[in-house]
């Protein structure tokens, strides 16, 4: 489970921010809320509010950048444009089978290297004191490396720089790295990082195939959400009740993949004993709700991590707080969502949320913040009796749009008024 993301000078991001999933252990409110293992304390869910292009969705980009070089999958970090510095830094924090790491690199996108990187484990006591092991460190710039395999010491500054150390080397000559290697690696393939507003079927597609007993809960899932379906099933196009002549294609074109377009077919919903095509019947609604269903379901059961931008895109209010309750359930043990979000309905602290579960992305001239609500506290008139959804609607935790579209109005019907003079 993720405990910390950091990023400096990535994207929208100049000065340091950090999104920390670490729960507070003086509130006791909502306990099922926190996974707790080996005296680490972690929230299931987090959600993060703001304005359109304050940076939220940079967040998400962030945490996909830190993902994908993890796995050597490439790199495709930018640094903030407003400022003249081209070096990238990113960390995590993160909780795996009990242990608790983090793991940090610098990159310069000028040159395209990795000049700085370091991982290591933190250990805590039963009276909560922690205790920080360097497994690993590289800084280029200042020529100081260090590592539990001290085998591994004297090459490494002699190692090349565009990629992390665990990609360049044979890891299995070196126990310790290598076993770095696979908690890193094992850690970032549980994540799924998905948008709502371009979320592929692909993966409900890949899950309705095979039979399994996930199959079977990401249908009861979809038929929860929509009370008038009978069924959600992946069948044979001889049992698709549709023209033979009908060329329609779906209104949402990012619910489209080309390339295996008779597979979205034959994934069909039934109502009243008929078999219809989801992608040519359903609501935008249902269809991402069926897009959702395979990952919502898979994180449940496997204790993945969940990370879903735009969460509330054209679905029902109601459904997504069942789904954020799915993992604040007690029943949840190792589950983890983190979202964004629009809709302040979610934002309930008496019923849903803990304090510290609800952030916040704002931005000015001066830069790029992110905060928590946790942060207001009864001396700034925020108690746990406070009605959060309309202190927030009156501005009191900032992070909220402040559209003057009347002055828009204004212009286009004075400039009506004014063609209409000149046309007399």
């Amino acid at each position: 489970m993720i405990i910390e993301v950091r990023a400096k000078n990535c994207y929208a991001f100049d000065e340091q921010v950090s999104l920390s999933m670490k729960a507070d252990m003086r509130n006791k409110k909502f306990a099922s809320n926190v996974h707790r293992e080996n005296n680490f304390n972690v929230l299931k869910t987090v959600g993060i509010y703001g304005p359109n292009n304050s940076g939220k969705t940079c967040l998400i980009r962030c945490i996909r950048a830190m993902k994908s070089v993890l796995l050597n999958g490439g790199n495709t970090l930018m640094s903030n444009i407003f400022t003249d510095n081209e070096i990238c830094e990113l960390g995590i924090t993160f909780l795996d089978l009990g242990r608790k790491f983090a793991y940090d690199f610098k990159y310069d996108t000028e040159k395209k290297e990795y000049i700085y990187e370091s991982f290591s484990e933190i250990l805590k006591d039963q009276y909560n004191n922690e205790k920080e092991i360097c497994w690993l460190k590289r800084d280029t710039l200042k020529d100081e490396y260090s590592c539990i395999d001290t085998d591994l010491e004297q090459m490494m500054p002699v190692v090349a720089k565009n990629n992390v150390l665990f990609h360049l080397i044979d890891t299995s000559k070196f126990a310790s790295v290598d076993e770095m290697k696979q908690i890193l690696t094992g850690f970032a393939e549980k994540i799924d990082i998905i948008n709502m507003n371009n979320i592929p079927m692909e993966h409900t597609i890949e899950l309705m195939k095979n039979k399994n007993g996930l199959q079977d809960k990401v249908v009861e899932f979809i038929k929860n959400a929509d009370l008038y379906m009978d069924n959600f099933e992946y069948v044979e196009m001889n049992d698709i009740k549709v023209n033979a002549g009908d060329n329609e294609k779906p209104d949402e074109d990012v619910l489209v993949f080309a390339d295996k377009v008779m597979e979205q077919i034959r994934l069909v919903s039934t109502y009243k004993g008929v078999h219809v095509p989801s992608m040519l019947f359903d609501s935008t609604g249902t269809k991402k709700i069926a897009a959702i269903a395979s990952y919502v379901i898979e994180a449940l059961e496997k204790g993945r991590i969940l990370i879903v931008d735009e969460l509330d895109s054209s679905i029902h209010f109601k459904l997504t707080r069942a789904t954020v309750a799915m993992f604040n359930n007690e029943l949840n043990d190792d589950a983890q969502m983190i979202f964004t979000v629009h809709d302040i309905n979610l934002m309930d602290c008496k019923r849903l949320f803990r304090k510290e579960q609800i952030w916040f992305v704002d931005k000015d001239d001066d830069g790029v913040y992110v905060y928590s609500l946790a942060d207001f506290t009864a001396e700034n008139g925020v108690r746990d009796t406070s009605d959060i959804i309309e202190k927030y609607r009156k501005g009191a935790f900032a992070a909220l749009p402040d559209p003057e579209l009347i002055k828009t109005l204004l212009s286009i019907k004075g400039n009506t008024k004014e063609a209409a003079l000149d046309g007399e």
